[in-house]
């Protein structure tokens, strides 16, 4: 009597136990990764700013100089307006370029996909361009358009070009035999197939394509203004590296890293709006 008492009890508590020991799990789990994460992200990025500071104390200011000096450049370059200005020239030519790759990347990914006869042609030209690094026709362009907006505008737009095609060629083919055979169940139309089943499935690769087209787009946007009347951000880097001029030539470097920074969250926010499904 009592060993069934007994074994009644620990049966009992048996499942207390177990849902007391899941509860600290669950809220690891669901809380405590979140704000961890935050924390070693924001340790990480103070401790590196900390021995950047301290390191440069002690090296040559024309080699490497402290963020606090960049900081107060950053400051006056705000204040007397050259910073505002080179970053808009350089965002017209990375708005216009990347736009033009965007959009005929995708068109020509998905006809590529679409009919045979367009991928036997194209697939040799194709894998030859991407195969040979496109700052070697950098000097081309500058040939054909000149040292303008119109030179910088080509090169951002074939830097950035190339991952948004081939991601979206790959979506397009990569697509779940399922997904076909049931809307083909349903008398969907070809039409209604592309738009329905095979565009949507496109969305993670070409949000993907996105996020690799926008790093190759602001180097190709530098290396544009490098190479023709270097104005804008790139231009600021090679007249303040001619003059030694090194926390001047920090402050439009930075400015690149947080305009993608800016832009690689803006596409992921969007994926997750157009594309939910995507994300789970």
């Amino acid at each position: 009597m009592q060993a069934a008492a007994a074994q009644g009890a620990v049966g009992t508590r048996a499942p207390e136990a177990r849902a007391t020991a899941r509860r600290p799990r669950a809220l690891t789990k669901s809380g405590d990764p979140l704000v961890w994460k935050w924390v070693v992200r924001l340790g990480a990025i103070v401790a590196f700013f900390v021995a950047w500071q301290i390191y440069a104390g002690h090296v040559n200011p024309i080699l490497l100089v402290s963020p606090t000096a960049i900081a107060r450049t950053f400051g006056h370059m705000v204040a007397d307006g050259t910073l505002p200005t080179a970053t808009l020239q350089s965002l017209e030519v990375l708005v216009i370029g990347f736009g033009a790759a965007l959009v005929a990347g995708i068109v020509l990914g998905l006809v590529w996909a679409r009919y045979k006869v367009v991928d036997w042609a194209i697939q040799p030209f194709v894998s030859a361009i991407f195969s040979t690094p496109l700052i070697a026709l950098v000097p081309l362009y500058v040939l054909w358009f000149g040292f303008g907006v119109s030179a910088k505008i080509a090169i951002v737009g074939s830097f950035s070009f190339f991952p948004i095609l081939l991601n979206t060629y790959q979506g397009a083919v990569s697509v779940d035999p399922t997904y076909r055979d049931t809307a083909r169940a349903f008398h969907a139309t070809e039409r209604q197939m592309w738009r329905h089943v095979t565009i949507p499935s496109c969305i993670p690769f070409i949000a993907a394509g996105i996020n690799v087209s926008l790093g190759h787009a602001l180097t190709g946007l530098i290396i544009a203004e490098f190479y023709t009347n270097a104005s804008g951000l790139g231009g600021i880097v090679l007249k303040s590296a001619d003059t030694f001029e090194t926390a001047r030539m920090f402050v439009p470097i930075v400015t690149v890293m947080v305009l993608g920074i800016l832009l690689m969250s803006a596409t992921r926010w969007l994926k997750r709006a157009v594309a939910p499904w995507a994300e789970r």
